[in-house]
């Protein structure tokens, strides 16, 4: 499994928009954007974060997964799929449905 730790995978789905994997990455390459929405409810309303945007710049990441390991959600992953090199820097910068895990696509 030489492989393993080729790509940063996302689940959109189990992403709550919490920062702490933009916080803890050492290269500030995650970059994320997210809006409030007050959700009505048997109870008392409540305020979620929605995730908008969510992007890695892979010439600036360096693949130490402390991302992954901070994630208190697990909506990231280490998925057996390359970065595929570009021409440009801009190029680099995979968002929520370059980043969407392989395995997930499979079981949908």
């Amino acid at each position: 499994m030489s492989d393993a730790h080729a790509f940063i995978a996302l689940d959109s789905a189990a992403c709550t928009s919490c920062l702490v994997c933009a916080r803890e990455c050492p290269d500030w390459c995650i970059h994320i954007e997210q809006h409030s929405e007050t959700l009505a409810g048997d109870g008392r309303p409540r305020t979620v974060k929605l995730l908008d945007s969510f992007v890695i710049d892979w010439s600036s990441c360096m693949f130490c997964g402390i991302c992954i390991e901070v994630c208190p959600y697990d909506a990231l992953s280490w998925a057996p799929k390359p970065v595929v090199a570009e021409s440009t820097r801009a190029g680099l910068a995979y968002g929520i449905s370059e980043l969407a895990d392989p395995k997930m696509d499979d079981e949908g």
